[in-house]
């Protein structure tokens, strides 16, 4: 197990160097409700007092209730700045202007909110001189479980070396609330979704595919289609010439 107490040092270190050479004066990030949110806002409260977390529900009802919920309690906890931007409306009208333009997909409307949710941080950070902190770990990286140009956009990301079994370890070891450690992880992309049902394979079985240890060779071969199918979203975008 990792030395949490080192590890909240240094990634403290890492915010507050970045944040000095950005020039910025706060922080803003996305408050799901969720496990690595809680996680990533706690470190950028530790590291800059004048940090931002933001609830941005969007058509989903878990969102309005049980990530809302969570979330407050995260932030109650430890003392962070909470404000809410309902996205609904926004999706709504994006999703009519996009009539007759394209046959829309499931997925296709589902990535909306994510990248939305985006959108509104970035606006925030430039509106106040913030800079933006991503919320991804190295599991959900290493399959591809994020979205593209949504939550997968950020400036910085302090625990995007971590694994999902080690984002529960280092929660537990900074004492969050019980509701985020103990619900089944879930995107809330849409209802009654759930990560690791939505992937068909465990966070358990994806750790262990990114530390290099052996896992059942069905379940193995799952994990590594995943991962070459989804290498584009972890490359920079491609240039002429470059």
């Amino acid at each position: 197990m990792r030395n949490y107490a080192n590890e909240t040092e240094a990634r403290v270190e890492y915010i507050r160097g970045y944040l000095r050479n950005s020039g910025a004066h706060g922080i803003v990030f996305g408050n799901s409700g969720g496990k690595d949110s809680a996680l990533v806002g706690i470190l950028c409260k530790l590291a800059c007092d004048d940090t931002v977390g933001v609830i941005m529900p969007c058509a989903s009802k878990r969102n309005y209730g049980m990530d809302r919920d969570d979330g407050l309690e995260v932030a109650e906890k430890f003392g962070i700045e909470t404000r809410t931007v309902d996205l609904t409306p926004v999706r709504e009208a994006e999703l009519a202007a996009l009539e007759g333009a394209a046959d829309m997909t499931d997925m296709a409307v589902a990535n909306i909110a994510p990248r939305l949710r985006m959108l509104t941080l970035y606006a925030i950070a430039h509106a106040e001189g913030r800079i933006v902190a991503g919320t991804g770990n190295a599991s959900e990286a290493y399959v591809g479980y994020f979205t593209k140009w949504g939550d997968g956009a950020y400036d910085l990301n302090p625990i995007a070396d971590l694994t999902v079994g080690e984002i529960y370890e280092f929660l537990e070891y900074l004492g969050c609330p019980r509701a985020i450690i103990e619900k089944a992880p879930s995107a809330g992309l849409f209802e009654g979704q759930t990560d690791e049902s939505e992937m068909g394979v465990s966070y358990a079985d994806i750790d262990k595919a990114v530390k290099g240890l052996e896992t059942e060779p069905d379940i193995k071969a799952r994990i590594e289609r995943m991962h070459a199918a989804t290498e584009h979203k972890r490359r920079m975008p491609s240039r002429y010439g470059g």
